[in-house]
């Protein structure tokens, strides 16, 4: 089969220059707002009008139906639950407003930039046209302050996902909310529905999320941190040992799972002082979309008293599987559903591998003493989901065939600091991986470090490869410590697609690179 594999040498990157790049990969070296931007392979256009996009999206099927919305992105004080703090949000609120509509129904968001700096919004998980996806320098013009920009889609597919800008570190304040896309021929086993956003936080709170980049920067400059670019040799571990790093029952995603430790973690927007409520009553079936919005922060999700009937993943359903608990990456998403006890339950979100206290709402379906916060339930040390457990519906399965084309993405940090490359180079001295339009594509993730990375791939999802049937379908996985891990999707949305970690500080410290074709 035809192969391409980038080249792992590259030029090194100044540091300042780096930091103007930022998670948006809006390459700004001076001169007009996409000076510097670099287009490689004469990919597709971007931008309103871009006649392979709107191709693309016409062939979608369509209700007819147009949802408008406004968003304004400003500066606002927020009370996360007994703590005051000021940060970034859309509407004034933590999580933001949620948006719910079907699917094939027209979305028309005007977003509206109060914010000092420039902002856009990225519409996490969905298949969407490639000029409204989100990325300045990429498939748009960023959205300076003061000005507005109109997105207008048609959104492709049922599930949960969710929105949050893709400039800087700003994913790492309060500028986050649901995008629900309901199936109106969807069953809907249930009695009772709630959208469930898990955050780690900081903003106003310890360091800002700037502050915390810079730091990260420095501290790699400090250890020499860029100075093996051009030398492979010191690509590796970061200085870490492998003897008791690699994930185990204990540490399923080894060892070092984060590098920033939050003050706080919430469930919709609360800490465990004054959590968040689920009013229900028992006997009664409630459907739980649970979203990760956190910045550097995997959660191990459970709630006291109850099994976990998993049915979908990153929006696409799976044939139901019963758990007790579930780790859920950085931008990942779970279904579950619960039938519910008689009491008040706690429903928690342990950051997994940090000392921190966990996130916690509290399920109430009956009078009773709240749980104090910090309940560990014991359904925490059950019986875990991992990805093997799991398997496409015959609805939701893709069609297994031999790849067209396999990509290699080697997932590095560079020893001695904080500076996180694909394919040995940084987001903006990348070469972007060239695919055709129609091909069947494996992405085959092999991670050299001793984390983890949650990688994402805009505007397609994914099947999970090597399975003895079809893989699930996902937009977001966890490929763990030294693991090499492969997906397949269909190249059937042309554009700039950004495939990096969703790890907030590893794409910003340069894990992202670009998938591009045209149709």
């Amino acid at each position: 089969m035809p192969s391409s594999s980038p080249s792992r040498e590259g030029k090194s990157l100044d540091r300042r220059r780096f930091l103007k790049f930022g998670t948006a990969g809006l390459v700004v070296v001076g001169g007009g707002a996409l000076a510097g931007t670099r287009f490689f392979g004469d990919p597709t256009p971007v931008g309103p009008g871009g006649a392979a996009v709107s191709a693309a999206e016409a062939g979608r099927a369509t209700t007819g139906k147009v949802v408008r919305r406004q968003l304004r992105a400003a500066p606002a004080t927020v009370d996360l639950g007994g703590r005051t703090v000021r940060t970034w949000a859309y509407e004034g609120t933590v999580p933001g407003p949620e948006i719910r509509l079907s699917a094939g129904d027209q979305l028309q968001v005007r977003l509206v930039n109060d914010l000092p700096e420039d902002t856009t919004v990225h519409w996490h998980g969905l298949a969407l046209r490639n000029d409204m996806d989100g990325v300045p320098g990429v498939t748009q013009d960023p959205v300076a302050p003061g000005t507005a920009f109109d997105y207008s889609f048609v959104v492709p597919d049922p599930g949960t996902y969710w929105f949050h800008p893709h400039v800087g570190a700003q994913l790492d304040r309060g500028l986050q909310a649901p995008l629900i896309v309901e199936d109106p021929t969807e069953p809907g086993d249930y009695d009772q529905e709630v959208v469930l956003v898990l955050d780690d936080w900081t903003d106003g709170w310890g360091e800002s999320p700037e502050a915390i980049v810079e730091r990260m920067a420095r501290e790699g400059m400090d250890m020499g941190g860029m100075s093996g670019m051009e030398d492979m040799g010191h690509m590796g571990m970061g200085g870490m040992d492998m003897e008791g790093s690699m994930p185990s029952a204990d540490q399923p995603l080894g060892a070092d799972t984060g590098d920033v430790s939050y003050p706080g973690h919430l469930i919709n927007g609360r800490l465990p002082q004054d959590p968040f409520v689920i009013t229900s009553a028992p006997r009664r079936r409630i459907r739980l979309r649970i979203i990760n919005a956190g910045g550097d922060t995997a959660y191990r999700f459970a709630v006291g008293g109850h099994r976990l009937s998993v049915t979908h993943t990153d929006g696409f359903p799976v044939v139901p599987v019963e758990v007790d608990t579930l780790i859920i990456g950085m931008g990942e998403r779970y279904d579950v559903v619960i039938t519910t006890g008689d009491g008040a339950f706690p429903v928690v979100a342990v950051p997994e591998g940090k000392d921190a206290a966990p996130a916690q709402a509290v399920l109430r379906t009956a009078s009773g003493a709240t749980p104090a916060p910090g309940a560990r339930p014991g359904e925490l040390t059950g019986r875990l989901l991992r990805y093997t457990d799991l398997a496409p519906t015959e609805a939701a399965a893709l069609e297994v065939r031999e790849p067209d084309r396999e990509l290699e993405l080697a997932l590095q940090m560079v020893d001695g600091g904080r500076q996180w490359v694909l394919n040995g180079v940084p987001f903006g001295e990348h070469t972007p991986l060239e695919i055709r339009p129609e091909e069947r594509v494996r992405l085959v993730m092999r991670n050299e470090s001793m984390m983890f990375h949650p990688m994402h791939l805009h505007g397609h999802t994914f099947a999970l490869a090597g399975q003895a049937g079809p893989g699930i379908r996902k937009d977001t996985i966890n490929v763990l410590p030294m693991e090499t891990l492969a997906v397949d999707f269909q190249a059937d949305n042309p554009g700039q697609w950004l495939v990096h970690c969703h790890n907030i500080y590893h794409g910003e410290l340069g894990m992202m690179t670009v998938v591009s074709y045209r149709a």
